[in-house]
């Protein structure tokens, strides 16, 4: 759990460190305007907002790579063990047909 944690986590930072570097290179935070006036009053705290909707893009992304990594034996196996199912499952006599 925490190797998949640390694949979720840890390249999206790495990325969005960069992302946030290009972006503010190009882009002047001040003169992000909405309505005429500047969004944001701070240029560090516009890097920082930046840094994290980044990073969360990232993680969203990684996120889904895990999910769609997943083979389907894992995603529609039984989570209970044979003598947990409720009564009337089809899979409640049978040991091998979904753990």
């Amino acid at each position: 759990m925490m190797q998949r944690l640390i694949h979720i986590l840890w390249p999206p930072f790495l990325v969005a460190g960069v992302a946030d570097i290009l972006f503010t290179t190009l882009f002047d935070p001040l003169e992000i305007l909405y309505r005429g006036e500047p969004l944001i009053e701070h240029r560090i705290a516009a890097y920082t907002i930046g840094f994290f909707v980044f990073w969360l893009l990232g993680i969203a992304s990684s996120m889904l790579t895990c999910y769609f990594q997943r083979g389907a034996d894992e995603i529609n196996r039984c989570p209970l063990p044979p003598r947990n199912r409720p009564a009337g499952c089809p899979k409640r006599e049978d040991e091998d047909a979904c753990c």
